[in-house]
């Protein structure tokens, strides 16, 4: 078996999937307990081995078992043996943990800026004039270099769009309270299912995702979604966010040996339930597109109709586990899962889909030239890691040794549109200060001048009339009439 073909199972003859066609995405589907979680750890570990990083939803918390080796047990060494697993030994995977919620690994976060308007819009399901607000919103911000890291930064900047919308409209348009309050409505939704935990800073550096252990092994990237499964919009936002990112920021690649990451979406039903059509085809355009960049999905699910026949048509490599028909809705949704697989003259795919045992899967992988191969009824391989989870002490172990330690685990609050805006409004409301009017200086008491005493009636005429005659002869008036002024007194 050449280095790129990864085993699945066996058949009549091995089953294998071409790591070069990795990247034409693929489904594993069936209903509860029949062996998804087996064969998804199978291939995590076969894309590791060859030095491909993998991420991985755990909304078990079953998959956690891959950082600690299997136990070499008869029935698995036999099951080993039958399919023709000839590397078979107990082993552990480097695996890094993450939480959007921080518990269970080190936290992941995206800020608003990077989600942007366009994904915000779908995934808060607003119409076409809101979304045209919450552009305005984005654009007010950049032109004014504000930064839009959190949600409470984009409910400030909102707030403000929505209070100065006169001033707004010339530059940006019509910005109406009833579309703010709209979008503000929806935002609150999202934050209470957690969303204020997953925008912020530290952001999630996406190359960070794509390392390699010192053995050569593809990182493990576990993400704890027990939880986030119970809020299936920050599901869906994380999901449709971390897909859209890795399309924008890797640079396209083509048709490789091997993918430089796969991804594999448990619970991917809830990425699609009560979509918009919009969203619905924001999704269907990445994954039709990501593979150029070297990216594989798989998404894992009960049955091939819980996803988009438009996405459906984009998945080439297919595991089918066992369906159960006992109503008329489940009999539709076999024929339907038989009807995506290649036939085989050997067997009807309808019928063995509900016979299958625990353990087996009807497999249609691409072939040469990317051509489906027919399907086959395979026994799955056993996984050398641990079938069931860690406990709470290996993965905090881990967590301890982990790459990453330190650089996501606390939240940084920087100065952002928040804080710029509360500071203008501080600053409007507070009222301008009042100034004194001036005084004269008052003079010291040494050089104040002493008050003088009222001038006499006679003196005042008498300097009267010597300022009117400047002449002798008025002087001499003046001094008869003050000699006849003295005498009569």
């Amino acid at each position: 078996m050449t280095p790129e073909a990864i085993l699945i199972g066996k058949a009549d003859d091995a089953v294998v999937l071409l790591s070069r066609y990795a990247n034409r995405h693929g489904l594993i589907a069936g209903a509860t307990g029949t062996g998804k979680t087996v064969t998804l750890q199978g291939l995590a570990e076969s894309f590791s081995e060859r030095g491909v990083p993998v991420f991985l939803a755990d909304v078990k918390g079953d998959l956690s078992g891959l950082c600690q080796p299997g136990a070499l047990t008869p029935k698995l060494a036999t099951r080993a043996r039958e399919v023709g697993f000839d590397d078979f030994a107990p082993r552990a995977f480097p695996c890094v943990f993450w939480d959007v919620f921080g518990e269970k690994g080190h936290p992941v976060r995206t800020t608003i800026s990077e989600l942007g308007p366009f994904l915000l819009g779908r995934l808060l399901e607003i119409n076409e004039t809101q979304e045209g607000v919450l552009h305005a919103a984005f654009a007010v911000a950049d032109d004014q270099g504000l930064l839009l890291l959190d949600l409470k930064d984009l409910r400030a900047m909102l707030a403000f769009v929505g209070e100065n919308a006169a001033a707004l409209q010339t530059t940006y348009g019509n910005i109406t309270s009833a579309s703010v309050g709209a979008i503000l409505r929806q935002l609150l939704i999202l934050e209470r299912e957690g969303g204020e935990a997953f925008f912020g800073e530290p952001a999630l550096a996406l190359n960070d995702f794509m390392r390699s252990a010192a053995n050569g092994y593809g990182q493990v990237n576990i993400l704890a979604a027990e939880a986030l499964i119970n809020k299936p919009k920050l599901y869906s936002t994380f999901l449709l966010w971390l897909l859209s990112e890795l399309f924008e920021v890797l640079p396209e690649a083509g048709d490789l040996e091997r993918p430089k990451l796969v991804l594999f979406f448990d619970e991917a039903h809830l990425l699609f339930d009560q979509a918009s059509k919009p969203l619905l085809e924001k999704v269907e355009q990445v994954v039709r597109l990501i593979r150029s960049k070297g990216v594989g999905v798989f998404f894992i699910t009960q049955s091939p109709s819980d996803l988009p026949d438009s996405v459906l048509a984009q998945l080439g490599n297919r595991v089918q586990h066992a369906l159960r028909a006992f109503t008329p809705k489940d009999q539709k949704a076999v024929r339907v899962a038989a009807q995506t697989f290649r036939p085989n003259p050997k067997f009807s795919a309808e019928q063995a889909i509900t016979e299958l045992e625990v353990g087996e899967a009807l497999v249609s992988t691409l072939g040469d030239k990317g051509i489906p191969n027919v399907v086959e009824r395979t026994r799955v391989r056993p996984p050398c890691s641990r079938l069931g989870p860690a406990t709470t002490a290996e993965r905090a172990t881990v967590m301890a040794a982990s790459p990453l330690a330190g650089r996501y685990d606390v939240a940084i609050d920087r100065v952002s549109a928040y804080e710029h805006l509360k500071e203008r409004a501080a600053a409007a409301a507070t009222p301008a200060p009042v100034t004194a009017a001036r005084s004269r200086p008052t003079a010291p008491a040494s050089q104040r001048r002493a008050p003088r005493e009222p001038e006499s009636i006679a003196g005042t005429l008498v300097k009267t009339a010597a300022r009117s005659l400047g002449s002798q002869l008025g002087r001499e008036v003046v001094r008869g009439i003050l000699g006849s002024l003295l005498r009569r007194r």
